[in-house]
């Protein structure tokens, strides 16, 4: 087999794939019944579910089976952002009981007993087929990986609130994000088991979750994503445990994919079966969705999202108050999927001036760190805080995003409401 390397040329690859999708040299189930020609024309295709204008926060999430208590959670349509506020004093990893949940249709309660993983298609040798139940993944070598899972639309909000820009899809703020301890096997090692072939070009993994029905009725069938061959060999988790624990229903159980600094979508949950193909593979989910579109992308819009970008919260409540004349510590977290994170800067004045903040936690790969500054505001009134990382490889979070229409990848400067209070 050829040697595939850790360092993959993500952008040439994904033009590469572009340019066969379009002459007819790649395979998309799902795609075709897309009108490919608007796609391409403007602008992406329907909205997910749950998706165009902001959904009310309601109490329950329709599909989701744990708890999502109103000081934990926002409910968003099908899915749940955890309230920043919630991190607070947590530690490094997101408490399942707060693990932000992202359903495209609604959470599959599947019996661990007769689960099976098909591995399939023409990047295998001979175009054998092979198939694992739960058992037999816990008798490969398990490893264990600490990486955030973080949706690619988190943060869509502050396009609207912050730049005055419409996007379409689930109004986010910064909770769709959680940072976890996985356990599971290398993906490298089940498609090696299953004889993945020199040829293979793409890796797919499905879910087992409900066949996806757009707002204007069109079937896309399972959520499925490509992945390169180069990065599923690379660092891709097939992960059955999280935070010590089985995987809760809400997050893949009882198996689902991490694909580490990637957006959320590459992460599968409740894979079903793997297609390996030796052509390059498509699903709406890399030509609908999950592409940048727009005045300032190119008319077919971007390369298929995959890394991550550069972005800090507050572990504040929107409007939280503040006593004059007394010293509070302020925390929050900042992470990137390019890299670890070296700096972080905090302006309490409205981004008038800018401090240091204490990092508490070494520069992670995958994952966040956590800071502190402290701050004595000396008036009373209405402010705003703001927090600014840079990571290692030099990524500054900007003071505006580029426009995407549908909302990806926001990674400007929040600015943060607070009160001052006598």
């Amino acid at each position: 087999m050829r040697d595939h390397g850790s360092r993959i040329d993500e952008l040439a690859y994904d033009r590469r794939r572009l340019r066969q999708y379009l002459v007819g040299e790649a395979r998309g189930e799902g795609a075709e019944g897309r009108p490919l020609l608007r796609l391409l024309a403007g602008g992406g295709g329907a909205p997910a579910a749950g998706a165009g204008a902001a959904a009310p926060a309601t109490a329950a999430g329709p599909g989701i089976v744990k708890a999502l208590p109103p000081e934990l959670f926002t409910v968003r349509g099908t899915n749940a952002e955890s309230k920043a506020a919630s991190w607070q004093g947590t530690g490094i990893h997101t408490p399942v009981d707060r693990f932000f949940v992202r359903n495209h249709t609604s959470t599959p309660v599947l019996d661990p007993d007769s689960w099976r993983l098909k591995v399939w298609g023409s990047g295998l040798r001979h175009g054998r087929e092979s198939e694992f139940g739960l058992d037999d993944l816990r008798r490969l070598p398990a490893v264990t990986t600490e990486a955030l899972v973080e949706c690619a639309g988190n943060g869509r909000s502050h396009f609207t609130t912050q730049q005055g820009e419409a996007v379409s899809g689930t109004a986010w703020g910064l909770g769709a994000i959680g940072s976890g301890r996985w356990r599971g096997v290398r993906l490298a090692d089940v498609l090696r088991k299953a004889g993945i072939s020199r040829n293979a070009v793409d890796v797919q993994p499905r879910g087992l979750d409900a066949e996806y029905l757009t707002a204007d009725g069109a079937n896309l069938g399972r959520v499925r994503r490509p992945l390169p061959v180069a990065k599923a060999l690379h660092d891709v988790l097939l992960a059955y445990e999280l935070n010590g624990e089985p995987l809760p229903p809400d997050h893949g159980y009882p198996v689902r994919v991490l694909v580490p600094s990637w957006v959320g979508i590459a992460s599968v949950k409740w894979v079903g079966d793997i297609e390996v193909s030796d052509i390059a593979l498509y699903s709406p989910w890399n030509t609908d969705f999950y592409r940048l579109y727009g005045a300032a992308h190119p008319p077919q819009g971007s390369a298929p999202l995959s890394r991550q970008t550069v972005k800090s919260a507050f572990e504040l409540a929107e409007g939280a108050a503040f006593t004059v004349g007394r010293t509070h510590t302020l925390t929050g977290r900042s992470w990137s999927g390019a890299g670890g994170i070296a700096s972080v800067e905090v302006s309490t004045d409205g981004g008038s001036s800018w401090r240091r903040a204490r990092i508490q936690d070494p520069a992670r790969r995958d994952n966040w760190v956590r800071w502190s500054v402290r701050w004595r505001p000396e008036s009373t009134g209405v402010t705003q805080v703001l927090a600014r990382a840079t990571d290692t490889r030099g990524n500054t979070q900007p003071d505006r995003t580029v426009h995407n229409t549908q909302g990806y990848l926001f990674n400007a400067v929040v600015r943060h409401p607070v009160r001052v209070v006598g």
